[in-house]
């Protein structure tokens, strides 16, 4: 359970923390995006505004133009056309031997099949700016790779200091965590030490009353002191059912492990539990049906498998609609065993199905009000965990349902 706790803190801690980091560096990065961006596009307007086309010659002038970013100036290779009808010239750049090439032709029809003035040829990684002159149509282009190496290069520092700070903060949410549940880890210590030391302190005395109530019920005597015996007895005997099971979770508790696993057939197991509960739920008026595959073989501690299934099988008959069959099906996988107990019955709400397991749980209108202390669910998971298997409910209009999974036998 702490550990659960712990494991919950630090997971929050860092979604919380890796929330409020994404979001700066990506305002970071957008902010930067944008800003680059905008000095692109200046530097595109100045292209179309300061390359010239000196007198029919083929001498271009050829400016060094850039965007100055953290102090530092970087240029980007920029070049401009003219196009008039169906013929295209370039009048300057930084582009060598791009006349009359078909990476040019390609540029060119794809810029001029486009409705925008302005715009970012992707495939080629270029800007564009066109202007209409009426005769001819000029078009300048810049190189967008630049920038966008510009902005990797920039933005690469602040990634490796989001990370940094990502596991720095990791491991003060682990500390902090630690810090946080040490409080609650001494209070479920000393929760523990008292289940278990209450449990067994209460077995000698209630040996005693059991003992005592035994003698008295074997002694002549008149109807109302009988019948008080009797009660005492019966009570005595609930209590030590009690007592026990609060002991089987303390052991649970203190990590105590009681299973003895050896090579057993989960089939004979859950055949012997549903004979013994024959009568239990005729006598409830609630028949018991069963499928049980044969042969399968698991790993297991024989006497804790059958407490298991005898809880599901009460829990079943207990809580079953009136007069509604209670089922058991055992199937066998290539890998898994899958015991299935299942009864009918108003569906359990799903805010309500989740806490089955917890101690002392009982549910009120979905359930009923029968016999018992809320800890059979609770005793069956943690053998269940000893096994390292899996034991889940489901319930809907059709039934309600216990699964328990574990592996075979290898």
């Amino acid at each position: 359970m702490i550990r659960k706790l712990r494991l919950k803190f630090v997971a929050i801690c860092m979604a919380l923390v890796t929330a409020v980091l994404a979001v700066v560096f990506l305002s970071v990065y957008f902010t930067m995006e944008r800003s680059i961006d905008a000095l692109s596009r200046q530097v595109l307007y100045r292209v179309a505004q300061d390359s010239l086309y000196s007198g029919g010659s083929r001498d271009f002038v050829r400016p060094e133009i850039g965007i100055d970013v953290g102090g530092d100036r970087v240029l980007l290779p920029y070049f401009t056309v003219e196009v008039w009808g169906s013929q295209a010239y370039v009048t300057g750049g930084t582009y060598d031997e791009l006349e009359n090439t078909e990476a040019l032709q390609a540029i060119l029809s794809d810029c001029l099949s486009r409705p925008e003035q302005e715009g970012a040829i992707h495939s080629y990684r270029l800007r564009y700016l066109r202007q209409d002159n009426g005769l001819y149509q000029k078009i300048a282009f810049v190189d967008m790779s630049m920038e966008m190496t510009v902005l990797r290069n920039m933005m690469g520092p602040y990634l490796v200091i989001l990370l940094i700070s990502l596991l720095l903060l990791l491991g003060v949410s682990v500390l902090l965590s630690r810090w946080a549940t040490r409080p609650v880890e001494k209070a479920w210590k000393q929760q523990r030490q008292f289940l278990s030391d209450a449990s067994h302190e209460l077995k000698t005395p209630l040996t005693v009353i059991l003992s005592n109530a035994e003698l008295l019920e074997a002694a002549p005597l008149e109807d109302r002191p009988a019948r008080w015996a009797d009660n005492i007895h019966t009570e005595a005997r609930r209590m030590r059912s009690l007592v026990e099971e609060m002991l089987t979770l303390a052991r649970a508790d203190n990590m105590v492990r009681t299973a003895v696993l050896t090579a057993v057939s989960l089939s004979d197991i859950a055949a012997d539990a549903v004979l013994a509960f024959e009568p239990v739920a005729f006598e409830a008026g609630k028949p018991l049906a069963y499928d049980i595959d044969r042969d399968a073989a698991v790993l297991g501690d024989r006497d804790k498998l059958r407490q298991l299934v005898s809880i599901l099988l009460d829990n079943a008959i207990k809580y079953g609609a009136e007069g509604g069959a209670i089922r058991l099906r055992l199937q066998k996988t290539d890998r898994q065993a899958i015991l299935t107990v299942s009864n009918p019955g108003e569906p359990i709400p799903p805010e309500k199905l989740g806490r089955l397991f917890e101690r002392f749980y009982r549910a009120d209108d979905s359930r009923g009000e029968q016999s018992g202390f809320g800890l059979g669910l609770s005793i069956a998971q943690t053998i269940a965990q000893e096994h390292k298997a899996t034991l889940k409910a489901e319930s809907d209009a059709e039934s309600t349902r216990f699964i328990y999974t574990m592996a075979l036998k290898k």
